[in-house]
């Protein structure tokens, strides 16, 4: 699971939620003290109470992710001299090159795709982590270091200081497990580890008192003389277009609302007799927004692709909210509009170089023209019956699957001591279930009891080796599916055959005449999964409840060759196994009961790839025959 990345960076898996080890040895912490301080805008701390301020951006799961401390400080020394400034990134992290914060509409601006994002100030005790400069990180699956959400580096740090042995984080949402002394994170559902660090880093800017809020929304144009290095005329143009929109939302809403002799904070920059702009009334499907400023280039977010209302809006004032961009700016006649196109790739004109021309022809004061942000192809033509063939090699169309129960002949004890071999003198090493040492009595002494399995009893697992105790083991599976299979929590080798938690329902799987992007010679398979609403089992969260199901029928694609059918016939195999699916928390709306993906990825997305979830995608197969594998699904079961 993950927590976060890079600004405008799509990231997958974010944490996956659900049951897991419900026990709580001595010494595990819950959430930590470190207060955060909501504010809208810009905010300000009480009157003569030293915070520390954290600048905050929203990614697209809705989690607010912070900048770093020496970003902070920068953008802290230019909030000092404007408070309606803009904020090179780029000047402090190399990293950050493309972006800009404007401060006055709150909003972070990537410069070459044109996506905009929402930013926060927020404020938390000096005592804590960010007033400390302690970072706590992640291990991705790129063997880079991503750092903890703010309230999670929070926690953690407090646990630690607390020298508890190991910090639950199910209280603020996510289903891991942090374990100090290996230093270590644990999903709790899939039992997947992830090294974690400690870093020591620059503290977090610390203010004091209030601090004046910037206007949410432009307010005049600036009566200076403006600089006219590079560097001023990218980030003015980057102001102007951004007012731009900002100020063409708000007359849709509320026409006259807004002087139009006011939309440019930049606006000496324009020649004379271009410091008004009209706007229109509406446009039509797929028109373009033209507008004077082209900084930013509609491969991405404008005007189509700006975060949605729900994530978008989260400061603005009430007046904002709801607003569209579907206004579109005149031009004064006689002044030629230069359509900026190509942005989205697909072209000969790389989106970088389409984005500095925007930025240097608004700068230079030419109109640019902005297109609509392209929109993902998610399902294939109009397929007639007779064109949907089954799939070559694949027996039927259809597979249904219901609730398997456990064989009454195996008992939790005959699981266990299936797989396992008893150790005589275990050595002096952590179980890395209870994190207590083999040499001494399981961390479940007490809690579980079993009269065969004493709590000092070490085994080993027979494939990979690696020991546990065998209370530890036994809670482990108690705590699961009880499927009669065993996973080692180290090395995650699967004894027996795994088996999920996947609801009731349909996979419907066929061959339709349409090829994929990066498969122009292979038809595709379709797959239809439906699964409707119901209660959930004793298997699952919170057994009795209603679950939800949203979504459904969802459609997934694979081509049609060797390697696709493959994959299908695997599926098909982690379907009736009940692995595709679970029931958890969704991170795309937080619904919590409610059918979710269940760590093996598909494609939904047919014509395109824009979410990340489509095609041409040359490592998908490859990668989704792994995430099978790590479910104990191999090509091994075709054979069986």
């Amino acid at each position: 699971g993950r927590f976060g990345g890079v600004p405008d960076e799509p990231r997958i898996p974010v944490p996956w939620h659900g049951a897991g080890l419900s026990r709580r040895p001595p010494g595990m912490a819950r959430q930590g003290s470190g207060a955060m301080l909501a504010s809208g805008g810009l905010g300000f701390p009480p009157q003569n109470l030293a915070r520390v301020v954290v600048w905050e951006w929203l990614n697209e799961h809705g989690r607010w992710r912070p900048y770093s401390a020496a970003v902070c400080h920068h953008i802290e020394n230019v909030l000092k001299e404007d408070a309606r400034g803009s904020v090179v990134l780029g000047q402090v992290d190399v990293q950050l090159a493309p972006y800009v914060i404007d401060l006055q509409s709150m909003h972070q601006f990537r410069q070459d795709t044109g996506t905009m994002r929402p930013v926060r100030r927020n404020f938390y005790d000096p005592s804590s982590a960010p007033g400390k400069g302690i970072v706590w990180e992640w291990e991705n699956d790129n063997s880079s270091w991503t750092p903890y959400d703010m309230d999670i580096c929070i926690t953690i740090q407090n646990a630690y200081e607390k020298q508890h042995p190991w910090l639950d984080l199910s209280s603020l949402g996510f289903c891991y497990l942090i374990y100090f002394s290996s230093m270590s994170q644990m999903n709790r559902q899939t039992q997947r580890k992830r090294r974690l660090r400690r870093r020591m880093d620059l503290a977090y800017p610390l203010t004091m008192g209030s601090i004046p809020k910037s206007q949410s929304w432009p307010v005049g144009t600036s009566t200076g003389t403006p600089c006219s290095c590079p560097q001023c005329l990218l980030v003015n143009s980057t102001r102007a277009a951004s007012n731009a929109i900002l100020a063409s939302q708000r007359r849709k809403l509320y026409p006259g609302a807004v002087r139009q002799s006011s939309t440019f904070a930049g606006a000496a920059l324009w020649p004379a007799g271009m410091g008004t702009v009209a706007v229109a009334g509406g446009t039509t499907k797929g028109e373009g927004l033209r507008v004077p400023g082209g900084a930013f280039p509609a491969g991405q977010s404008v005007p189509g692709g700006v975060p949605l209302p729900g994530l978008n809006n989260l400061n603005r004032p009430g007046t904002q909210r709801g607003a569209g961009l579907g206004a579109r700016a005149t031009v004064p006649p006689g002044v030629p509009a230069l359509p900026v196109k190509n942005l989205n790739g697909t072209g000969p004109v790389h989106p970088a170089l389409a984005g500095m021309t925007g930025i240097l022809m608004c700068a230079a004061g030419l109109p640019v023209c902005l297109t609509r942000a392209p929109k993902p192809i998610l399902h294939p033509p109009p397929v007639s019956k007779s064109d949907i063939k089954p799939v070559p090699g694949v027996n039927g169309i259809c597979r249904k699957t219901k609730k398997k129960h456990l064989k009454k002949s195996k008992t939790p004890e005959d699981v266990v001591r299936r797989y396992i071999q008893k150790v005589k003198n275990p050595p002096d090493e952590d179980c890395t279930i209870c994190m207590e040492r083999l040499v001494t009595s399981s961390g479940y002494e007490g809690v579980l009891s079993h009269s065969s399995i004493k709590p000092e009893l070490v085994g080993k697992l027979g494939k990979c080796g690696h020991m546990y105790h065998l209370l530890c083991l036994l809670a482990m599976y108690n705590n699961g599916n009880k499927d009669g299979s065993l996973q080692c929590p180290t090395c995650k080798a699967i004894y027996g055959e795994k088996t999920g938690t996947q609801p009731p329902g349909k996979m419907e799987f066929h061959l339709i005449p349409h090829s994929l992007p990066g498969y122009t010679d292979s038809k595709t398979i379709r797959i239809v999964y439906d699964i409707p609403t119901g209660i959930q089992g004793p298997e699952h969260p919170n057994p009795g409840k209603k679950f939800t199901a949203r979504g459904f029928p969802r459609h997934c694609y694979l081509p049609d060759n060797e390697k696709g059918r493959k994959v299908l016939k695997l599926r098909l195999v982690a379907w009736d196994r009940r692995l595709i699916f679970t029931i958890g928390t969704s991170n795309t709306t937080g619904e919590s009961d409610t059918v979710v993906w269940n760590e093996i990825h598909h494609k939904t997305e047919f014509g395109s790839n824009l979410t990340g979830h489509g095609y041409p995608d040359p490592n998908y197969l490859d990668n989704v025959l792994a995430e099978l594998l790590a479910q104990g699904v191999s090509e091994a079961t075709l054979k069986d």
